[in-house]
Parts: structure tokens; sequence; C-alpha cells
């Protein structure tokens, strides 16, 4: 039947070029899911040290390794007075100190500024390029919702990937540290291809579920909540996270904060408090949650409540309550690898760089299979090749405008305005589109950024600047000839 419909579509040379377009368009659908999950990947590899990268990008602030529960209460005040005349935010939050990021913060609804040691303003906050990576990761910086859903999606065809690359390779396990790292290139690609994605086949899934699981969990909320809440998503959410209190918006004093974080250490001496949050700051009905780390534990934390006069409340229950509650606190940590400290970071981002080649060589192997059955299709090649290294190009550019033009540059806008030039100009002149030639660019950026930082920063994030060169260092050899 397949050599029936082959020779019929030879024959009528309208439904011949009916099939070909209808198969250069299912060809172009798979490209853009790939290229979507490239992406997620690549700016996910950079977020498991966001923190370390926020202390990068913005070197200038002062560093602490804790603050004083009255230097906290001094910090949040300042920024009340600063938003004087402003609409009333509805939270005030404060990130505390930690090992990766040393550092406070204290935010409203409009905006952030870093606080010194007793609690006085510094600077506003300005980790925009930090920020907008990590929006690129979690939602592609779309609608939110939106986002998040597509993400998720994303995650199950990765899932789907994953498992059924392994079970259309019968030999892949067994051949798992056969490399043909040299000789015929088409063959090297498809053993890094095979052999990494057996090696980071757990990681994989784990990542590939836990991405599924967040990002679909608000399309769930969504549901669940039309059809018991009538739409209020908090409802669902408090059931996990915890509540809102009742709301009593007339004015009021600050809350306590001083006396709650003292009573937390009194009460709870073994968990390391990160984030304090003000709901309805300034205002009668404003209650006080601090969120802890608890030792030895994949929860990304325990809430912690607290009244305006900082009396102790109870907390949510996410290290002890029910099962399902407990998982859904611990896929954070499992998906971002906010846990175990660098080692872990390190690992995560080994195998997510190996996520990021599966990904590039998969499709790269594909196009090249389509090649040598006479189906070559140029302008797909070239709009891979945009992506595969115009992506970090793009990112690397988009870092150098915020240095240039300032924290409050939209980057989201410009990451897809500037992705749309690059492949529509590979599209449409394939030869442009040059791997070598974008590895070389992309190579000499990033020695330029790590330099230039270095230059700079006054020896603040030198781990990251070498590892910038590392990078620079590894695409530079990777071009050059092998020797006999």
């Amino acid at each position: 039947m397949k050599h029936e419909r082959i020779e019929r579509a030879a024959a009528a040379p309208g439904e011949q070029t009916l099939v070909q377009r209808s198969l250069g368009g299912h060809a172009a659908i798979g490209l853009l899911a790939g290229a979507l999950l490239y992406i997620i990947a690549l700016s996910g590899t950079l977020i498991v040290i966001h923190e370390r990268w926020q202390r990068w990008e913005q070197p200038g602030v002062p560093e602490m390794q804790a603050i004083a529960p009255a230097a906290l209460a001094e910090a949040f005040a300042a920024k009340l007075a600063a938003d004087a005349g402003q609409p009333r935010s509805t939270h005030l939050y404060a990130r505390l100190p930690t090992e990766a990021l040393p550092r406070t913060t204290v935010t409203s609804d409009h905006g952030a500024m870093a606080v010194d040691a007793a609690g006085r303003p510094v600077e506003e906050e300005a980790g925009g390029w930090t920020e907008f990576v990590i929006g690129l990761h979690e939602y592609l910086h779309l609608p939110s919702t939106v986002g998040l859903i597509l993400g998720g999606a994303l995650g199950v065809m990765l899932t789907a990937l994953a498992v059924t690359g392994v079970v259309a390779h019968p030999r892949i396990v067994r051949d798992a540290f056969r490399l043909r790292a040299r000789g015929n290139r088409q063959l090297a690609q498809a053993d890094w291809h095979n052999r990494l994605g057996v090696w980071t086949l757990p990681f994989t899934l784990a990542l590939a579920l836990t991405g599924a699981f967040i990002g679909l969990g608000s399309l769930n909320g969504t549901i669940l909540a039309k059809a018991y809440h009538g739409g209020d998503l908090m409802k669902v959410y408090g059931t996990i996270f915890g509540r809102e209190g009742a709301t009593d918006f007339r004015p009021a004093a600050l809350p306590d904060v001083a006396r709650a974080m003292a009573e937390m250490q009194r009460r709870f001496p073994g968990v390391r408090p990160t984030y304090v949050t003000i709901h309805d700051p300034g205002t009668v009905g404003q209650h006080v949650q601090i969120l802890a780390d608890v030792p030895r534990r994949l929860i990304y934390g325990e809430t912690f409540n607290f009244d305006a006069a900082g009396r102790f409340h109870g907390r949510v229950g996410l290290s002890d309550g029910p099962l399902g509650q407990q998982f859904a606190a611990s896929t954070y940590k499992l998906h971002f690898g906010s846990f175990g400290g660098l080692p872990v970071e390190l690992a995560y981002m080994a195998c997510g760089l190996a996520l990021c080649v599966v990904t590039a060589t998969g499709m790269s192997l594909w196009l090249q299979k389509r090649r040598r059955k006479g189906l070559a299709a140029p302008r797909l090649e070239g709009f891979w090749t945009a992506v595969v290294w115009g992506t970090p190009l793009v990112l690397v550019a988009l870092l150098w405008w915020r240095w240039a033009a300032g924290a409050a540059v939209p980057l989201g806008g410009g990451f897809w305005s500037a992705m749309a030039v690059l492949t529509l100009v590979a599209m449409l002149a394939p030869r442009l589109a040059d791997p070598r030639r974008m590895r070389q660019v992309l190579a000499a950026s990033l020695a330029v950024t790590a330099l230039g930082h270095a230059a700079t920063a006054g020896g603040l994030g030198a781990a990251l600047d070498a590892g910038l060169l590392l990078a620079a260092a590894a695409l530079f050899l990777a071009d050059q000839p092998a020797r006999a």
C-alpha cells in the first residue's frame, strides 16, 4: 500500500506538490516543538545557579551571612517609606541571605531594593538578565498560565521522547560506553546522541516529569477552581501551600517582624528562614509568613504563620502534612536542583548541557536522514542551526544590552524579536547559517563577557568568569581539525 501511494503521488504532479508541502509543514511543526524544548533545556541549565548569576550580575551590593530581626524590620519600614505616594502594596517580601546569594532584598509591588546589614536601603535590585532567563525557562515569556501549560506539555513530550528513544533502540543500553567520536561525523553525532541520552536518562525523566507536574498543575488548578470554588484559584492552591487570612484594610502600623523572627529562632532553631512575607502590609488584617529551609528534606521549605503582633499561629504543613502535600512541595527542588549545594548544582548543569546536546543532535540527525532520502530541506536546516547556536548568542547579546541600557530594559520581547529575525534570515539564506562561524562568534562573545566582567567586578564572580572562559575554549577547540 505504501508503494502504491508513492506511485500515485509520482503520477500526479499536483498531488505530489500537496504531499510535499504537507510533509514540509509537518517537519516545521516538529522543529518548532524541538526548538522550544531546546530553549527550555538551555535556560534551565543556566538557572540551576540563578542565585550565583544574580550575584555575578550585580556585584556591588553589600553582603552578609545573616540579618538581625531588628534590621529586617527597619528594611521593611524603609521600603514602605520609599513607596510613599504609590498605590498600596498587597505584599512585602524579604529574601534573606543564603550561601549562594549572601544579601538581603526587600520587594513590594513597586520594585525591589537591596539593603545593608543594618536594614538601610543601598540600591535598586538590578538582576534583570537573571530574572529574564528564569522567566524564559518557566513560561517562555508568554502569558503566565499559557506559558506554564506549554512548558508542562513539553515536559510530557520530553518524557515520551526519552522512553521511546530507549525502546526504539534495543542495543542502546548495551552500547552505552561504545563511542565513535572520530571518523564519520554522522556516526559520531549519533553516538553522542545515544550515549548521552542513556547516561542522563534518570535525570531527564526526573526533570521531564516534575516539569510536566509543575506546568500542567496550573491547568489542573484552573479546572478544579471552576468546578468546585467558583473560579477562585487561590482556594485550590491554599489547600496545599497555605491560605490567605481575612482582609481588613483599615490602616495600621507594620507588624512586629522582629518579634516574629525572634520567636521563629526560639521555637525552630534547626531551620533556616529564607523568605519573610507580610500580607496586606500596613492594614489591620496583615499577617506574617516565614518560609524556612528544612534540613535533609526535599521540600522547598516549610511556611510558618504569625500574626501582626509576632505571635506564632502554626505551620502550613509542607513538612509534615498529607503525603500529597509533601510531594507537591518536593517537586520544585528536584526540578531545579536547589538541594545539596554546589556539587548537585554542577551535576545538574552537566546533565542539562547533555540534554541540550541530545536535543540538538536529535533534530540534526533527523534532518540529515531526510537529506539522504532526497528530501533535503535547507531552510529547515538553516532554522535549526539558528536555534542551536543563535539562542546562546542572543542570550549573551541581551546581557550586553542590559548592561548598556539598564535593568529595566524589556528583555523578553527583545529575545523573541531577535530569534525571529535570526531564524527568518537563516531560512531565507541558509548559507548564512554557518554553524562553525556561529560557534566562533559565540566563543568570542563568551570570552569578551568574562574578561569584561572580571575587569569591573573586583573579583566577585571569578568562578563564573572562569566557567565562561572554559566554555569559550571548548567551543574554539571543537572546530579544530583532529590530528592524525
